[in-house]
């Protein structure tokens, strides 16, 4: 008996200890596992407001109206070269006069000859005018229609600038908020993941305790059971018998007349009567059973 109660008891040290290391090692693991999300907490990544460095696009935005003019406010009449024309024609007229006052010819056919001058100076001046004007006027109609393509292509720039700008800026934002969420995702995740395994550290290391606990308990319980529960008859007062066991051994209720073996009413047997093989005679005189070789729990009623 001896020799296995000290079995009983190496083994029961053995796996208390084991599971106190085992504990041990669960609680630094633990530890560690708290630090790491302490840190991974205190170093999160601050929120961000991705339009924060946004800037306002207005300065794209030109005045062009100074830029407009009116090609028609300087048309002019064109009458240099009429009187040029008209002058010629007064010198071509002064010499036909003073031809025919060498000839001697009459003053009708000098008459005829004066108006016939002064026709051709209308009808000069007159071409020439209409031939300037036109011109004139096609000029400014060509300017018009390039003063109204280069507006177009300065306006058509200015928008392009204008809604770059926008895209660009919206891009930037879009970028940082992209970033800052997947980044807040990833630490989320570790946070998460080590908080499961911070969970899952401290549920080992209280597992761990138990276990250690549970060794020890077992140890006394083994122990309990090889010294054997104090069944002495001289030893009980108020002996009742209730019933039998499957193999036919008498069950009693009995109380203990020294309360440090226990207060209250017990069931068991009565050491006299059962086989011999599971009766520990002990030092103190009263015999003890051991009940793991009987059909009877022993127990508080």
């Amino acid at each position: 008996m001896a020799g296995g109660m000290l079995l009983n008891v190496g083994a029961g040290i053995f796996g208390s200890a084991s599971a106190k290391k085992a504990a041990k090692k669960a609680a630094q693991r633990a530890r560690m596992l708290q630090n790491k999300l302490d840190n991974l907490v205190e170093n999160r990544q601050d929120v961000i407001n991705p339009y924060a460095e946004t800037k306002s696009l207005a300065h794209l935005a030109q005045d062009l109206s100074g830029m407009v003019s009116n090609p028609f406010a300087n048309l002019g009449v064109a009458t240099n070269a009429a009187e040029i024309q008209i002058e010629e024609a007064d010198i071509s007229l002064a010499n036909t006069l003073d031809t025919l006052r060498a000839t001697g010819a009459s003053a009708g056919g000098a008459t005829a000859l004066a108006q016939a001058a002064l026709r051709s100076k209308k009808g000069v001046a007159a071409s020439i005018e209409t031939q300037e004007a036109a011109n004139e006027k096609a000029r400014a109609q060509g300017e018009q229609s390039a003063q109204a393509r280069f507006m177009a292509e300065k306006d058509r720039t200015q928008r392009i600038q204008i809604s770059e700008g926008a895209r660009e800026q919206n891009a930037i934002a879009a970028g940082k908020g992209f970033v800052f969420n997947k980044t807040e995702t990833r630490e989320v995740a570790e946070m998460d993941r080590t908080a499961s395994l911070l969970d899952q550290a401290m549920g080992q290391n209280a597992q761990a305790t138990a276990d250690s606990n549970a060794a020890i308990m077992g140890t006394m319980s083994s122990v309990g059971d090889m010294l054997g529960s104090m069944s002495d008859r001289r030893a009980k007062n108020n002996i009742k018998k209730i019933g039998l066991s499957p193999s036919g051994l008498n069950i009693y209720t009995f109380e203990y007349k020294n309360k440090d073996f226990g207060e209250g009413v017990f069931q068991g047997v009565m050491s006299d009567e059962i086989p011999q093989s599971a009766v520990i005679k002990h030092a103190d005189g009263f015999d003890r059973v051991d009940y793991s070789k009987l059909d009877i729990e022993f127990k508080q009623v």
